[in-house]
């Protein structure tokens, strides 16, 4: 029964995500031209309206605060929504472009020129995501310490919501952070490395949902992946010990690999940057790819149906299955991302606290006195 509720909710969630760009398709299609890349560009970017669906001709959408310096220094504070009621698109001389370079950026003609705000914090889609998922964070663990701190010794092991909670925390803690870092260590960097799991996690698994206050890209959004690997390489190279440091500037190779000409420290050096950027190209990578997929089987519904009832309909019919089937993949792909990211980045500062070992192992077939 259970097993067929969830394929139930599946099944609808994919037709919900099927219907959200509808109204763009159909719109395409009146004109006799599917943008596909506009369509998926679009739903997978950052932008200054939460859109919703469109009915008819109206869009639905949540517009959020515009706030900005402009490049003469006059600071400006007022909804998003301002722009798209202006008739040319313009509020008080400023306006956001839909295409080229300043794409879905606030600009300003200045001296006939368009130019960008000088410097923007207004609150768009992938921020007010960001405090949503901050804000859903703060109130599980909260909510499950304050069961711990109610609880007394003799308590039953937690159940339910907050017995998943701690397995959860248990197995990051135990079977990644533990592992990779090691015994001495890893309690320093459990806080971070545990934070920056759930913050993934939570961040792929509501961006699946595909309306409100769901569907925004945040994990892939570069900007959002260079702050985590950011983090990542700061702990490592700021807490690093003297003997990861030695290993980069005079590590243990023949002379002739570091001196006269340092072959190996500059490859070593080289790494330093090579392994944060990694880490954020790969997780933006895989969830980009996988919002971008789904939304591609969505046009591919409007593209065929332009081929025929008969073939639109097989074909509208393999893309609905493949729909479901992707959204399934995606959910495993939420928690992978989440486990690779952290078991990298602790594996990563476990190799800055290597311990120089002096003496080592015994073999077997040697008697110790």
């Amino acid at each position: 029964m259970n097993c067929l509720r969830n394929n139930i909710a599946l099944f609808i969630g994919a037709l919900i995500l099927m219907l959200a760009p509808v109204s763009i398709a159909a719109s395409e299609k009146e004109e006799g031209k599917i943008d596909v890349q506009e369509i998926v560009l679009g739903h997978t970017g950052d932008s200054h309206e939460w859109h919703i669906t469109t009915w008819g001709k109206n869009h639905i959408s949540i517009p959020l605060p515009v706030i900005f310096m402009a490049n003469d220094g006059s600071w400006h504070c007022f909804s998003s929504s301002r722009f798209h009621h202006a008739k040319d698109g313009k509020y008080n001389g400023f306006y956001i472009p839909s295409e080229g370079e300043n794409n879905g950026k606030i600009c300003e003609l200045v001296n006939g020129k368009e130019q960008r705000v000088k410097f923007d914090i207004s609150l768009t889609k992938n921020v007010v995501q960001l405090w949503i998922i901050v804000l859903l964070m703060l109130f599980i663990f909260i909510g499950c310490a304050r069961w711990y701190r109610n609880k007394k010794a003799d308590s039953d092991a937690p159940k339910g919501f907050v017995g998943l909670i701690e397995m959860f925390v248990m197995m990051v803690n135990d079977d990644i952070i533990k592992a990779c870092i090691g015994e001495k260590h890893y309690k320093r960097f459990a806080p971070y490395l545990l934070t920056a799991f759930f913050f993934i996690f939570l961040s792929n698994i509501i961006g699946l949902v595909p309306i409100f206050p769901g569907g925004a890209n945040l994990t892939g959004n570069l900007a959002v992946t260079l702050v985590l690997a950011l983090f990542t390489f700061l702990a490592i190279n700021i807490f690093g010990n003297k003997e990861y440091w030695l290993d980069i500037f005079w590590p243990k190779v023949p002379t002739w690999l570091k001196c006269p000409i340092p072959m190996m420290p500059v490859i070593e050096l080289f790494g330093i940057f090579t392994k944060p950027f990694a880490l954020m190209v790969r997780l933006f990578a895989n969830i980009f790819a996988g919002h971008a997929i789904v939304l591609s089987l969505t046009c591919v519904i409007f593209i065929t149906c332009q081929l025929g009832a008969l073939i639109g309909s097989g074909l509208s019919f393999v893309s609905v299955v493949m729909m479901i089937f992707m959204d399934c993949l995606e959910l495993l792909v939420a928690f992978i991302q989440a486990y690779v990211f952290t078991m990298l980045s602790a594996v990563f500062i476990g190799l800055a606290h290597q311990e120089e070992h002096e003496e080592h192992d015994a073999p077997a077939n040697v008697q110790v006195r």
